[in-house]
């Protein structure tokens, strides 16, 4: 352990020992008192509790608990904290834990490891400190069970780099430590470092290439995502169950179909049937790719569907413009007795949306708020907003966004914005650019959109001005992109980008179609005459 570390861990154990110092406090009174009282507590002789007897008494009081034991030992003291655990009784677990120092039990890496992965679920940092302190203090922090599970600890409820210290401490990390300090790195998006430590695991297994995966995918980082899975299967590792929604759903934001279909394959190739999970992740990365016809047929030959399988499907039909058959699909679901949550009334709102079902959608949202108001969510007010807006019904939409129930975000303003640029409302779309400015002065969308709005409406001046307010801001817009997929490569084409190398094809090309065109219309001018 370098020296900066182990003062910092000597203040940590002082720092955060209120429980170990509070209940060392009258120890031999205590001790006596149970003596007395219990003396089966300290006969040796006696056997040591077994787990599976704890079941019938695992809400009944710590104290009583404790008084029952058989065997008062860490063996006993530690089945009875993990049955805590495994019941979900995680503040149980600890109170139990802080007993067992009255009774000078001492921890093994077990209990630690376990108490300390309470503290994570309970979101309990200060506790998690002090049961790291306490692990210092017994000499059991170098363990990998216990630094295992402090990694865990703060790379989820505090920084990267305690979690990097605690891994430096860890002596002979395992998988689960390197793949856990990943995870923290990828949350951080350090994705240098993240791959830099996954290069060093000794031996990488399923989850430690799921764990890259995952993190680069749902980072928006999605081709190395789809290239790790491709090294991965270069390196023999067989994927399951996990690896795959993670890679469609990475496929599927980049568009890669051709892609996509091949991983398809290769999860029947691997796993044989597909799960719930996967299926519902196939039926969205075939819709978001535009191929309803694919994500129809994966879900009807799904065995079991739930309410993610069938808001996929809804949602991707809103999304491809095909509003009638996603109202219709939700009638369908309401029918087979699958109760709606918010994703399915959000995916029936852009339904209506994509089709101009105006007043459905409103009929619709005023339903889910008499009948469940609990559905409803920021994104779906957002939608109303943008709805109305779409329509040209401003005075709704305005009126709309000033009885919301809580005060309104960014997006509720440039839904509005939107609408204005549609129907060149440049009045009100100038007070919803102001609202937005205000709230994100270096929104540079906000000037498109207004800008838009005047230039459609034919104010040039006007134009002229925000462009100039751009310029001296110094803000520019992001440069339009888009690819195509052609036998499985994947081109980029990004906006002012003179670096693709078939440019000249492509501009030979696009003037060889250009001609054709304007001969055919000669020629249908000629016919004309």
């Amino acid at each position: 352990m370098n020296h900066l570390y182990l003062l910092r861990s000597i203040r940590l154990t002082f720092q955060y020992l209120p429980v170990y110092i509070r209940f060392q406090s009258s120890p031999c009174r205590r001790l006596r008192q149970t003596t007395e009282l219990r003396p089966h507590l300290h006969n040796p002789a006696v056997p040591t509790i077994e787990p599976a007897s704890v079941t019938c008494q695992s809400d009944a009081n710590a104290d009583q608990l404790f008084d029952e034991l058989p065997k008062c030992d860490a063996v006993s003291a530690t089945a009875l904290v993990v049955r805590f655990a495994k019941l979900n009784q995680h503040k149980k677990a600890i109170t139990f834990f802080s007993r067992m120092f009255e009774f000078y039990i001492r921890p093994n890496e077990f209990t630690l490891g376990t108490v300390i992965h309470s503290s994570v679920v309970l979101k309990d940092l200060n506790s998690g400190k002090q049961i790291h302190a306490i692990s210092i203090k017994f000499g059991l922090h170098s363990n990998v069970y216990v630094g295992s599970a402090l990694l865990d600890l703060y790379v989820k409820l505090s920084s990267i780099e305690e979690a990097q210290l605690v891994f430096q401490d860890t002596h002979k990390p395992n998988v689960v430590s390197y793949t856990t300090l990943i995870c923290g790195y990828l949350k951080k998006e350090k994705f240098n470092e993240a791959i830099e430590i996954f290069r060093t695991i000794p031996e990488r297994n399923v989850v430690s290439w799921n764990a890259m995966i995952s993190g680069y995918s749902q980072r928006g980082r999605n081709e190395e995502a789809v290239n790790l899975f491709v090294e991965m299967l270069r390196q023999r590792v067989v994927p399951d169950q996990s690896t795959f929604p993670s890679l469609f759903s990475a496929a599927a934001n980049i568009a890669a179909l051709g892609r996509g279909k091949s991983f398809h394959a290769c999860a029947v190739k691997f796993l044989g049937g597909l799960g719930l999970f996967i299926g519902n992740s196939l039926v969205s990365f075939y819709a978001k790719c535009g191929s309803l016809e694919d994500s129809f047929r994966v879900f009807n030959r799904l065995p079991e569907r739930n309410v993610v399988t069938w808001n996929a499907l809804i949602c991707a039909h809103a999304q491809n413009g095909r509003g009638k058959v996603a109202i219709e699909l939700f009638q369908k679901m309401k029918d087979m007795g699958i109760k709606p949550n918010s994703v399915t009334l959000l995916g029936l709102l852009l339904a209506c949306s994509h089709v101009g079902l105006v007043d459905e959608a409103y009929s619709y949202f005023e339903q889910a708020r008499i009948q469940d108001a609990s559905l409803l969510k920021s994104e779906h007010y957002a939608c109303m907003v943008d709805i109305l807006s779409r329509s040209g019904r401003f005075q709704q939409a305005e009126k709309f966004i000033h009885e919301l129930p809580f005060d309104p975000g960014i997006g509720f303003w440039k839904a509005l914005l939107g609408g204005c640029q549609i129907h060149s409302n440049t009045k009100l779309g100038e007070y919803a650019a102001q609202k937005v400015l205000a709230l994100e002065p270096r929104d540079v969308s906000s000037y498109v959109m207004l800008s838009n709005a005047h230039s459609a409406a034919g104010r040039w001046q006007s134009v002229s001005v925000v462009r100039n307010e751009m310029k001296v801001k110094g803000l520019k817009t992001v440069p339009g992109c888009s690819w195509v997929e052609i036998k499985c490569k994947i081109h980029v084409f990004v906006t002012g980008d003179n670096r693709y190398t078939r440019k000249p094809e492509i501009y030979e090309l696009l003037d060889y179609f250009l001609m054709h065109a304007m001969k055919s219309q000669e020629t249908d001018f000629f016919h004309e005459s």
